[in-house]
Formats: structure tokens, sequence, C-alpha cells
């Protein structure tokens, strides 16, 4: 079994600030493969079941807000039994330009409070993480920003960015993330 994480807040309120871009690809997801989300109270998330390619694959949004979402994926983690290495979580990146991905194994958390607290909650930082670019506003409040609508040049580099994930998501979750992560970068740089 793997974890499919995106990190996100939960309610209306946050559906389209920068900060949800992970709850938005599982969305996409969920959408692309005809699967639904159901709560699961006792975990603090809403979760997908998706058997895909012989294994099964755990969607979960967690629904603690973005600073304690460990307490979720932890929880899920310790009760399905799941290593981190078969953990992968989608993100945003302050750090990376927007229509930009990156695909890291481990490291640190670089200051991101949702990696922050999934170190927190789980035994090591060696899961797969997809960080998806949302840019860094040029002056003023980095909350504002990150917790700010993403506009329509936004939300059209996050569509050209979900396109070459979803096209790659086989090659990621049968473990090879490095060939993944250079056609994604090929694909992006030629739209």
């Amino acid at each position: 079994m793997k974890l499919l994480v995106g990190l996100g807040n939960p309610g209306p309120k946050y559906e389209a600030t920068r900060h949800n871009v992970g709850f938005r690809f599982l969305d996409l997801l969920a959408k692309h493969e005809g699967l639904r989300f159901d709560a699961a109270p006792r975990f603090h998330a809403q979760t997908a079941s998706w058997n895909h390619a012989g294994d099964k694959i755990l969607l979960i949004k967690p629904q603690t807000f973005m600073n304690n979402s460990g307490e979720s994926v932890g929880a899920l983690a310790r009760y399905y039994q799941v290593d981190e290495q078969d953990i992968i979580v989608v993100y945003d990146d302050l750090d990376l330009p927007s229509r930009k991905l990156r695909i890291k194994k481990g490291g640190g958390h670089g200051g991101h409070n949702g990696l922050r607290s999934l170190h927190a909650h789980l035994s090591s930082s060696d899961y797969v993480r997809i960080k998806i670019g949302i840019d860094r506003p040029a002056h003023g409040d980095i909350s504002a920003w990150v917790l700010g609508k993403a506009d329509e040049g936004d939300r059209a580099d996050e569509a050209c960015v979900f396109a070459a994930l979803l096209k790659e998501l086989d090659t990621l979750l049968g473990g090879d993330s490095d060939s993944a992560a250079n056609r994604i970068h090929l694909a992006l740089q030629t739209k």
C-alpha cells in the first residue's frame, strides 16, 4: 500500500488558495479516475481508495489544517503500517516559480509548516515530495500570498503542471521518481 497525500486547508474559504494546490491535484486525480473522497473522522482526513496497477493507493486530504497535517498522515501511516518511502506528498512551494515542479526524496522541511508537522509525526523524512511552484511575492506578507486566491495565470500554470504530473504518475508510483521528474521537466519546458 502507498499513501498519496495532498496538503491544504479544509473548507470552502481555502479551496482556491495557492496553499491548497495539493488538495486540488488529488481532486483532479480522483475525478480523472472516478474516485470519491469519504470522511475518515478517526484520522481527521478525507480519503479515497484507488486500486492501481495491482497496488492499493490511499489518497489523503488531511482535515487538520496545513500546520497539523502530520497528525492525520502519521496516524494513517501507522494504522496501515506504511513505510515512509511509500508515502508521496504533493504541496505548494514558494521557492519555485509558478509552472515549475520538483520531485525529491527525503530532506528537511524547508520552512514549510505542513512538512514540519509531517516530520514531527512520521518516524523519518524519507517520503517523496512533489513540490509545485506558487512563486514568491515580490514584496508583502507571505501568509497573505499563500492564503490568497490563485489568479487566472496561476491556474493556467497549475493546469499545465497537473497535466504533466498526471501523465507521469504511474512512473512515480512505481518508484522511479527521477525518470518522472525528468520527463515532467521536459514537458513543462515545451508548453
